[in-house]
């Protein structure tokens, strides 16, 4: 191998409560933590290296904070949640995982105290002579807490280097032929991680009086005081209870109560959800006032004016903490609205005078990801078409409606009524994309563990059951189900979280890419939703970045699935507001 297959040089950063500490190829040096930017800058430049970090979180947000680009990082963190599965992924869980040691053995950092932190390493002074590591050889808790001096913070570094290379070597163990596929996943993973921090840091665009008048409209006036707030709930409350006279102390935020009041107007359902109650909505008033409400009342309670004033910043962005991995999933998360914004608030995310967003949404991508997870040609060939439902519906004999709910029902594991009916033509189709989600379907029954496209694991057992629905955020990455349908339930969360979590992490690779792409036209990314980006450009750079969102993912699209046979589509448009793009 040459050095020029070998990639950039490798280089580790620690920081540490008091300073920081460089280890790589003509780099070993501690850096104080005032010339911490000041350093990074001048050594990526000079060395331009692949920055190994415990995360990023922990070594780079004052970097990313300073507004330094960090163009290749080795994540720790992200690495081993691929390699080894779950959430959790502190340095003990890194070290414990590289060296095969019992991860629910991993010791967990004392509870804080008011002066510090209890336990005997932090209250060590500098130079006692502490190891690294307990008697069974798990990282210490705390150990960058206390690591207050060069020789601990460059032991760190060291450790991490080690950690890189036995990550390393188990990617190429675990992928085989395919291991350079994983190492990608790696890169990619570890560069949404920095993306996380930019987002954090450059927020997302408010029109703050829109989002007042929005607001408003919703949940009326903002309150004088406490006992203006309960007259407007109050009122709130009445535009529903209007159309059930005789029920006016009914309290619509308890369930039972609410199923109460619609029975009392004919209206029979096993629950109140919105779905149940969306067909019963003009059978009597009462339904849809009580569905508008609900909508109201969300806004009113949790993007209210509250919500406004907390997270939105004198400079008029809206701004919350990100995560590049959710789970098992391995979609990114975000805080404060950020991935769960009502769409009546849409129109209040607005450019910046001077800029537009480009707003790109990756269409039908889940079935595209299935294409090339199970290399099924005949189904990969449906990708070319724009609407890949089209072709599918020709090869099944039957309308777009049905081929969509046949391959809507093969990824989500529905196979009663009329869904299921469809699957079996779809079966007798693309035997072999079908086959393949058989196959995770027989590995989640028998609780056997299951790998993405990019490698990362998903295994089941132990801790609570991850949700599917995004932005849920689930702390381990395993799955156990209740008795009741376990085995079922299992086998359908399978099936599902190999094409979700691929579809994941080629939307992160995809957006490592438009980050890069649109930095030297002036433009970010402000806001990644589940399939979406939002890209921020100035206005007179509008067209380039929209040809370079195209372009990269094709780009990463080829890199990512290593064929140019599934064609991957993105629904691209230059907007002023969020809500002026095409649902």
């Amino acid at each position: 191998m040459t050095d020029k297959d070998a990639g950039p040089a490798l280089a580790a950063l620690v920081v540490g409560p008091q300073g920081a500490y460089a280890v790589g190829p003509g780099l070993d040096e501690p850096w104080p933590l005032d010339g911490l930017v000041t350093r990074f800058a001048e050594t990526s430049a000079r060395l331009r290296p692949r920055w190994v970090v415990w995360s990023a979180a922990a070594a780079l947000r004052d970097v990313v904070g300073a507004g330094v680009e960090v163009s290749r990082s080795w994540d720790l963190a992200e690495a081993h949640r691929i390699v080894h599965g779950g959430w959790w992924a502190t340095p003990g869980h890194v070290v414990a995982g590289c060296r095969g040691l019992d991860e629910a053995s991993v010791p967990a950092p004392r509870a804080p105290r008011l002066h510090g932190f209890d336990g005997d390493l932090f209250d060590l002074a500098a130079g006692d002579d502490v190891s690294l590591f307990t008697g069974d050889g798990h990282l210490r808790p705390d150990a960058a807490r206390w690591a207050t001096d060069d020789a601990r913070l460059r032991e760190l570094a060291v450790l991490a280097l080690e950690c890189q290379g036995l990550q390393h070597e188990a990617l190429r163990r675990i992928g085989g032929p395919h291991a350079a596929r994983l190492e990608r996943t790696v890169w990619s993973e570890s560069a949404a991680a920095v993306l996380c921090l930019e987002l954090e840091r450059d927020g997302l665009p408010v029109d703050r009086a829109a989002a007042e008048d929005l607001i408003a409209a919703s949940a009326g006036a903002r309150p004088l005081d406490d006992a203006d707030a309960a007259r407007i709930r109050t009122a709130r409350d009445t535009s529903v209870l209007t159309h059930a006279p005789g029920r006016e102390r009914t309290d619509l935020r308890n369930p039972t109560q609410v199923r109460e009041l619609l029975l009392s107007a004919g209206v029979d359902v096993p629950n109140t959800r919105a779905w149940v109650l969306e067909p019963y909505r003009h059978t009597h008033p009462l339904v849809d006032a009580l569905l508008r409400w609900r909508k109201d009342e969300r806004i009113a309670t949790t993007y209210g004016y509250r919500w406004l004033d907390d997270h939105v910043g004198a400079d008029d962005r809206l701004r919350g903490g990100w995560t590049a991995c959710d789970g098992a999933a391995g979609r990114m998360t975000a805080q404060n609205g950020l991935h769960n914004l009502p769409a009546p608030l849409r129109p209040a995310i607005c450019a910046a005078p001077g800029y537009v967003f480009v707003r790109a949404d990756l269409g039908q991508i889940e079935p595209r990801v299935l294409a090339v997870v199970s290399a099924d040609r005949a189904f990969a060939e449906a990708t070319r078409a724009d609407d890949l439902y089209a072709p599918v519906a020709a090869k099944l004999g039957a309308d777009r409606p049905k081929a969509k709910v046949a391959v809507l029902a093969a990824m989500y594991g529905q196979r009663s009524g009329a869904a299921g009916e469809a699957l079996k033509d779809l079966e007798r189709a693309y035997p072999v994309a079908m086959g393949l989600l058989d196959r995770a379907y027989a590995d989640g029954v028998a609780r056997r563990p299951v790998r993405t496209w990019g490698g990362r694991l998903i295994r089941f057992g132990g801790v609570p059951v991850p949700s599917l629905e995004p932005g849920v955020p689930e702390p381990s990455g395993s799955a156990e189900f209740s008795a009741t349908g376990a085995d079922g339930a299992r086998g359908r969360y399978a099936r599902n979280a190999i094409i979700q979590g691929s579809a994941a992490e080629l939307f992160k690779a995809w957006a490592a890419t438009v980050r890069h792409a649109v930095r030297p036209i002036g433009g970010q990314i402000v806001l990644c939703l589940h399939d979406e980006l939002l890209v921020h450009v100035p206005e007179q750079h509008a067209a380039a970045a929209a040809a370079a969102v195209e372009h990269t993912l094709s780009s990463a699209a080829r890199a990512w699935a290593g064929t140019d046979e599934v064609r991957f589509v993105a629904d691209t448009s230059i907007v002023r507001r969020w809500s002026e793009a095409k649902p």
